[in-house]
């Protein structure tokens, strides 16, 4: 049958309606409407869509997952999608999203499963207004009064687009990261992770699960701009910092670009700078990093460096330095770095210069010196400093303000590169008699060297005044130099090589410790443990320190001493304290930190006037924090280091709450294949110590994370683990713990202290990783790197977070209990057993 044209046209379009998903006309989701599996919103512009799509090839598939998603509506082909709701969570069966009363988004599977849902604000008699998917991409919720409730910009995935925010808290440390899908097809959070540098703000960092994959360069500025020609079309691209006392944000834009451009960090661990060409319709790639080979972080270990304008890119030792291991580099290995070609002179008698190293990516783990500093306060600042190895000194500019900055380094130079244009000046740390050699000798700048001339003139008139002490001064240095250059463990314990042979931290004299500490006076004294005494100094320039005093009657000896001097001097992590220097005169062994002012954790935890302190955001910072410090002993710095004794009055806070692991001397180090050791003499504190260890002397990383388990219970609820108060008639905190989750009543542990602050789901979350670390079985109890990849990347689904985990195992109370009934036996017997008591700091 033939049809008249325009009835074959409206039956053509019959049909093919038929055949199109059915598409919402308008831009917005009203309270009451449904968007259902074949359902889109689409922006205004035309540009995005928002609705269901499958990853899956086939839509018969048995097993099709249904996400959440945001996608561009105006290019051709398959979707590009930019956001996705519920990558943690896919639906089933079809799903269906509503905006509810209390202007809520909530996605839900087929059988009525809540999946994924935003927060609400209460119900309120006005009608709420719609979600409204703008023209940008960012779908929100607002209020009738044009508030923003909820943005799906605050909370990116694996696009980072124009406009777009990536925020830091600076309060709650809530950090925005772009994470990449598992692989092309599935949108679950991939392994690479990117985001701002919570430390300085002043680069992007990019990781691969736990572990530093990639760092930028430092940004010259607060706006890292570049300008691209592609396709005939002058691009301008600008990621920008903004940075409040609350928060830190980077922002992207360009322009010169009509065609879509974005960033997204790939599953194959790349951050790339795409834009649309329409004409070969394919996104042509900007930009891409990592780049190269020498954009992997630390591959030339500490003090090396890849020079990216070699060709090809290529492992060499900073300018002062020698291949540590010259067989392993001949080979081709560079992961222990290089060490010094003359060691640096004792700090405060002159001999030091500096040595530049043009068109430099600088070392990672620098501190951002405060003040608007000039080139020579730079230098001056880095010479004074008896900690500081380097200096760099950067023109900091943004469109309101310009600001010089100095950037200081005290420990390892890690991840350091030459790049060429537009690198910066690496100034290293040298004894005077290297300056002179080499193409890079420079001239020490004439402050610097009024500088070194003043601290001349006051070493003289220090030593004319003190000239009669200076043999015992000769035989000080003689004592310290031994013990620098000591071994911390047995060359088995260590492994191949002596790491310990190059420490560099300064000596005080014991007669300026005693007046800064008011001849240790009661009034200074801010810790007591089985070592001895903590104190309070300031030392002549007004730096408080923390000053501890290893006793003559202690159960710690000069080994110990030995022990944890070196090895916090090698270890460098924001989560670990800082030790400053040390001192050996005589009989006396004193070890200098920085000064803590917030101490112990286990004093404001176990305080009930000061625990409220602790509010859950604050808990679960310290908890995440503590976890990073041990994961770096662990795995992530070069030496493996299990600490022995981890509880809670060996954690300190800083002024902001932000922990840091103290206190190195039961720690023991293992060889790269060391899995576990054997121990005649257990040491530890009673309740942390890891039932493997207690009775057969076993000890390993498991053994760590067996005390950390112990510490996050005691985090989470406020009781200390060797009381017996606040957990009925359990036997331990332990036991309770596990009773409580097997119930279904694990909410009752969190401490009432902090009930209005907690989120039951992440506190949930924590306290079934802290059972699982106590398993009695070491090989059930997981690795530091899986507890931090649950802690930091739960927050994203807690509830499925703590679904994917094993159940905990009934804890062995029993032997626990034999345990306790033996405490005495153990304390009274040094030759056996080393016991610390649980005291306040």
């Amino acid at each position: 049958m033939d049809l008249p044209p325009r009835s074959a046209a409206v039956l053509v379009l019959a049909v093919v309606a038929a055949c199109l998903p059915c598409m919402s006309a308008e831009d917005q989701l009203a309270v009451g409407d449904k968007l259902l599996a074949r359902d889109t919103i689409v922006s205004d512009s035309g540009d995005f869509a928002l609705g269901f799509f499958s990853p899956d090839d086939s839509p018969a598939a048995p097993a099709r997952r249904w996400y959440l998603g945001i996608w561009y509506h105006s290019i051709p082909g398959p979707q590009t999608v930019v956001w996705v709701a519920n990558r943690d969570a896919p639906a089933a069966g079809e799903p269906t999203l509503a905006l509810a009363n209390d202007s809520s988004l909530v996605l839900s599977d087929a059988d009525g499963s809540v999946l994924w849902t935003t927060p609400g604000v209460g119900t309120s008699s006005s009608q709420p207004a719609p979600a409204e998917l703008g023209n940008d991409g960012n779908l929100l919720i607002l209020l009738p009064n044009g508030t923003v409730v909820w943005q799906s910009f605050d909370h990116p995935t694996d696009t980072f687009m124009p406009g777009m925010k990536a925020r830091l808290s600076r309060r709650t440390e809530r950090r925005d990261w772009i994470v990449s899908w598992t692989s092309p097809r599935d949108p679950a959070p991939g392994p690479f992770s990117c985001g701002l540098d919570p430390v300085t703000s002043l680069q992007l960092l990019m990781w691969n699960r736990t572990r530093l994959y990639s760092r930028t360069p430092v940004w010259t500025g607060y706006a890292a701009s570049g300008t691209i020609v592609s396709a005939g079309m002058v691009i301008n691209t600008a990621i920008v910092v903004v940075g409040t006392e609350e928060e830190i944000s980077i922002t992207f834009t360009v322009s010169g670009s009509p065609t879509p451009t974005r960033y997204v960090v790939t599953s194959s661990g790349t951050f790339q700078l795409l834009r649309w060409n329409g004409t070969a319709s394919a996104w042509d790639t900007l930009q891409s990093w990592p780049s190269s080979g020498c954009t992997t972080y630390g591959r030339c270990g500490a003090y090396g460096y890849c020079d990216a304008t070699a060709a090809p890119p290529s492992c060499k030792c900073l300018d002062g330095f020698e291949p540590a291991i010259p067989a392993d580099w001949s080979a081709g290995r560079f992961e222990q770095g290089c060490r010094r070609t003359q060691a640096l002179p004792p700090c405060g008698g002159g001999g030091h210069g500096f040595l530049e190293m043009r068109s430099m990516k600088v070392p990672d783990n620098f501190s951002l010196d405060a003040g608007n500093r000039s080139p020579e306060e730079c230098a001056a600042r880095c010479a004074g400093s008896c900690s500081c190895v380097a200096y760099a000194y950067v023109d900091l500019h943004s469109s309101s303000a310009r600001q010089l900055r100095c950037l200081v380094w005290a420990g390892e130079l890690v991840d350091a590169q030459m790049i060429g244009a537009p690198g910066q000046t690496l100034y290293l740390r040298v004894p005077v008699a290297a300056t002179s050699t080499g193409g890079n000798a420079v001239k020490i700048a004439v402050p610097v060297a009024a500088c070194v001339l003043v601290l001349t003139c006051i070493f003289f008139a220090w030593f004319w005044r003190f000239r009669g002490n200076f043999t015992d001064k000769r035989r000080k240095t003689e004592s310290q130099k031994k013990l620098m250059t000591g071994s911390a463990n047995t060359p088995s314990e260590v492994g191949e090589g002596d790491h310990t042979g190059d420490l560099e931290f300064p000596s005080l004299r014991f007669a300026d410790i005693v007046a800064a500490t008011g001849n240790f006076s009661k009034t200074f004294m801010i810790g007591r443990g089985g070592f001895g005494n903590v104190y309070k100094g300031t030392l002549d320039g007004g730096h408080v320190v923390a000053v501890k005093r290893l006793s003559k009657d202690s159960d710690q000896g000069a080994e110990e001493f030995k022990n944890e001097a070196i090895l916090i001097a090698k270890l460098q992590h924001r989560n670990l304290v800082r030790l400053l220097g040390c001192c050996t005169e005589g009989a006396e062994k004193l070890l200098i930190y920085e000064y803590l002012p917030n101490k112990g954790l286990d004093a404001i935890l176990f305080d009930s006037a000061r625990k409220s302190v602790l509010d859950w955001s604050t808990r679960l910072g310290i908890i995440k924090g503590v976890a990073r410090g041990l994961l770096y002993l662990h795995q992530d710095s070069r030496l493996t280091v299990i600490h022995r004794d981890l509880k809670a009055s060996n954690v300190l806070l800083d002024a902001e709450m932000r922990p840091k692991i103290a206190d190195f001397g039961m720690a023991k180090i293992f060889g790269d294949n060391q899995v576990k050791a054997n121990s005649k003499r257990v040491v530890g504190t009673y309740g942390y110590i890891a039932p493997e260890y207690s009775t057969e002397g076993v000890f390993s990383v498991k053994s760590d994370v067996y005390s950390f388990g112990v510490l996050l219970l005691e985090i989470v609820s406020g009781v200390r683990i060797s009381t017996t108060s606040g957990i009925m008639e359990f036997p331990s905190l332990i036991v309770y713990a596990w009773h409580l989750w097997r119930e279904g009543k694990a909410g009752k542990l969190v401490d009432p202290s902090m009930a209005e602050s907690c989120l039951q789901d992440e506190a949930l979350l924590c306290i079934h990783v802290g059972l699982l670390c106590v398993e009695d079985d070491p090989s059930r109890r997981p690795l530091m790197s899986s507890v931090v990849s649950i802690l930091e990347n739960g927050s994203a689904s807690v509830v499925l977070a703590s679904a994917s985990l094993p159940e905990p195992n009934k804890p062995g109370y029993v032997g626990m209990m034999e345990e306790k009934t033996q405490r005495s036996d153990l304390e009274n017997s040094r030759n056996t057993i080393a016991m610390t008591v649980l005291q306040g700091r």
